[in-house]
């Protein structure tokens, strides 16, 4: 089969393998396409300690049935499917609570074990989630990001749901967070990039306000749309330290950050600022199946299209795809890859 194998950092390789054995308790899943996530461009580049090459990276994809194994009675061949990649025990403390996402033994396929960016990929039964026809695979492959940007939202905007909200990152997960917001009734909802082309994209998709967070008239701007009501929500998707930074000096008295952005670990923080002004930090990681679940409803009924903040590239321009995301070469917000 056909597989697009990490080797090194900087250097995706196709290779033909074997297509891999399915377990009594597994199922043997075609991939018709797969999204690229921001977490993988890290390992791509050899900085998430994850991901260990060589590696089959990809953990947002849809496809079909092609094996199943002998214990699997309730999903059959040719089914069209989505993969939630997250595999959890279900026994420790943080399951238990329903944290599965905290899991202290947890997998996510394309860390783990191999994942989507290949023509076959093995999964557990459990993580499979039926489609409707209706649902492209494409589409379908967006369920994974959408869960986490739904998680991140729902939580952020718990105690203020008609906010002004601010997020960070014009890149798939910060684009789904806004327009999860804007689902939810945000006021107004302002995305902050680096990237005039890609806010250009941004404004293309239905978000309103798109602005340079490095542009020295930003808080006037920003004053513009919110008027005397300010900031309550901010929703980090980029997790810099000048966007956590910033984020302190523009977010309202007693608002909330939502990070959600992994982009590095250590950030001064001025607690004492925090402190008095009772902002509240919180954090956000993966997403339960109840997330999963809402996120695949949402992209059934339509309300997100992502034709305008995507393109489709096919697996063997995978190792190009990357080089293009790190070099800043793309516009939109999502490459998918079909297989």
């Amino acid at each position: 089969m056909k597989t697009l194998l990490w080797t090194k950092a900087q250097v995706m390789e196709m290779q033909e393998i074997e297509k891999p054995a399915v377990k009594s308790d597994e199922v043997l899943v075609k991939v018709e396409a797969a999204g690229v996530c921001g977490s993988e461009i890290e390992g791509y580049l050899g900085h998430n300690s994850l991901r260990v090459p060589p590696l089959v990276m990809g953990h947002e994809f849809a496809g079909t049935i092609a094996e199943v194994g002998s214990a699997v009675k309730h999903i059959a061949m040719n089914d069209r499917v989505v993969v939630n990649p997250l595999i959890s025990c279900g026994k420790c403390g943080s399951c238990r609570k329903g944290y599965e996402n905290l899991c202290e033994t947890r997998q996510i396929i394309g860390i783990h074990r191999p994942g989507g960016f290949a023509e076959y990929v093995a999964v557990p039964a459990s993580c499979i989630w039926p489609i409707p026809d209706s649902l492209d695979f494409i589409t379908a492959s967006l369920t994974e990001p959408l869960a986490c940007s739904l998680r991140a939202t729902k939580r952020a905007m718990a105690a203020n749901p008609f906010a002004n909200v601010v997020v960070y990152g014009a890149g798939a997960i910060g684009l789904l967070s806004a327009l999860v917001a804007q689902m939810m009734g945000a006021s107004n909802v302002i995305i902050f990039d680096i990237n005039e082309k890609r806010l250009e994209t941004v404004r293309n998709s239905g978000i309103e306000h798109a602005l340079l967070s490095n542009d020295p008239d930003l808080k006037n701007k920003l004053a513009e749309i919110v008027g005397e009501r300010g900031v309550d929500v901010i929703i980090d998707a980029a997790g810099f330290v000048p966007t956590r930074l910033q984020a302190i000096e523009i977010i309202n008295y007693g608002g909330t950050i939502m990070n959600i952005g992994l982009g590095v670990d250590e950030t001064p923080i001025p607690v004492n600022v925090q402190i008095r002004s009772e902002i509240t930090f919180l954090a956000s990681f993966c997403y339960t199946k109840q997330d999963f679940y809402e996120a695949l409803e949402v992209l059934k009924s339509g309300k997100i299209k992502h034709d305008v903040w995507s393109e489709i590239r096919t697996l063997e321009e995978g190792d190009g795809a990357f080089q293009d995301l790190i070099n800043n070469r793309v516009i939109n917000s999502k490459i998918f890859m079909t297989v």
